[in-house]
């Protein structure tokens, strides 16, 4: 068996995702194989001195920094995460393009379709491999009906659904955090989480979302401002002093799909009781199917009963589906949210090793072991920069439309996985 090539990784930011981001590298050489691959962790970039010091400790990073430039700089970097607050996407991405690094990029990509169109077309001329962070397509029971889709046994699609309701904002004493900043955050709920929504629409029925009539709501006008700074949505200090909330909290749309389906979508940040609630339902003439997040390894389908019989038969995911059968051995044995990243993790590295072929990525990969670049490239690929701006474009003419209370037609982007 070929030695593993070694793969030099950096990562920006190490807050939840930063670390989650880590972890999904080191499991790829027990999980993905076929690649043929080891990353390593050279160097993490986060201004807090506690996230620095868990970036040595906890995924034995060689070097832990403040500045993010000497991810770029550094010539042993072959692939780079970018798992920032959203307003320093933009900055972080133009310059791993510039110095031609591959770039794995938490969504939304930019705080606007405009940011999002200078990444992807500046990727583009870099001609490096890129991923965006829409793990919610990797669950194998989002795949499989994705494949029931394309393999025509629901029949012609006629109308899906989809909500996104989770409650980390749902408390009006939750901290006014840069999450709530239009200029830093973009579109609140609709940015954040229905972005996820819209791409899982597009990539099961493999249909653009062409135009769209919504409505949106700020539900808690003003929070405490912050007085200390934290991990992930909460663990913030604040003080009594108030201020607004400058983007969305709950969003509901209709939308027209190229394709000739009909969506409806619906997303909240407050919606109490509601953990991670993400639905996805898929009608069709012959058939239909259903999946949620808060079940994650099973899903719901009819198909084709003539009329005679009513109702869902339960599927537990196993290893027919998606890419359960690398990570637990049979039906009933749950996967993790982690697990998602994982096979994400994995994508991104097979577009990086195939777009770069063997010695392609200079100092940033190391050893003999050429067996595994490529290998699974074609099975595996990653949601790209054009999915990225493909929904930034829907965000952006969701909140036109609530402005004007009309119908807003969707500018298409070239080049998305939905197809593939």
């Amino acid at each position: 068996m070929a030695a593993l090539r070694e793969v030099g990784v950096g990562v920006v930011g190490l807050g939840w995702m930063g670390r989650l981001h880590c972890s999904s590298y080191q499991r790829i050489p027990a999980r993905f194989p076929e690649l043929g691959l080891r990353p390593r962790l050279r160097v993490v970039a986060d201004p807090s001195a506690a996230a620095q010091g868990a970036a040595l400790e906890q995924f034995e990073a060689q070097r832990a920094v403040d500045d993010a430039a000497a991810v770029f700089s550094d010539p042993s970097v072959a692939a780079v995460s970018i798992c920032s607050p959203n307003f320093l996407h933009r900055g972080l991405a133009l310059a791993a393009a510039e110095a031609g690094k591959p770039f794995w990029i938490e969504k939304p990509m930019g705080v606007d379709a405009a940011q999002s169109r200078e990444i992807h077309d500046a990727a583009r001329a870099a001609g490096v491999a890129t991923a965006v962070g829409f793990n919610y397509r990797h669950a194998p029971a989002v795949e499989h009906i994705r494949a029931l889709v394309r393999e025509g046994r629901l029949g012609r699609i006629t109308n899906v659904r989809c909500r996104m309701d989770a409650d980390y904002a749902a408390s009006p004493d939750g901290p006014l955090t840069w999450r709530y900043d239009r200029e830093r955050a973009g579109a609140g709920v609709i940015a954040d989480l229905l972005s996820h929504g819209s791409d899982l629409v597009q990539y099961v029925t493999g249909q653009a979302i062409t135009e769209v009539s919504a409505t949106t709501d700020v539900l808690i006008r003003d929070r405490p401002i912050p007085t200390s700074t934290g991990v992930g949505h909460g663990s913030v200090e604040v003080g009594d002093e108030r201020g607004p909330v400058g983007n969305e909290d709950w969003v509901a749309a209709l939308a027209t799909l190229d394709g000739g389906a009909h969506a409806t979508l619906e997303s909240s940040r407050v919606a109490r009781g509601h953990r991670s609630d993400y639905v996805l339902e898929v009608f069709g003439t012959e058939g239909s199917a259903r999946w949620t997040f808060t079940r994650m390894n099973e899903f719901e389908v009819m198909i084709g009963d003539g009329g005679l019989e009513h109702g869902y038969t339960t599927v537990f995911a196993g290893a027919g589906h998606g890419d359960y059968g690398r990570f637990q051995p049979g039906p009933g044995i749950p996967m993790s949210f982690d697990d998602l990243k994982a096979i994400e993790c994995a994508q991104f590295l097979a577009g990086v090793v195939g777009d770069a072929g063997d010695g392609g990525l200079g100092d940033g990969v190391t050893g003999d072991g050429a067996g595994g670049l490529g290998v699974g490239a074609g099975a595996l690929v990653a949601p790209t920069t054009a999915d990225g701006l493909a929904a930034a474009e829907i965000t952006d003419a969701i909140v036109r439309s609530a402005a004007s209370r009309s119908w807003v037609e969707v500018p298409q982007v070239d080049g998305t996985t939905r197809a593939m």
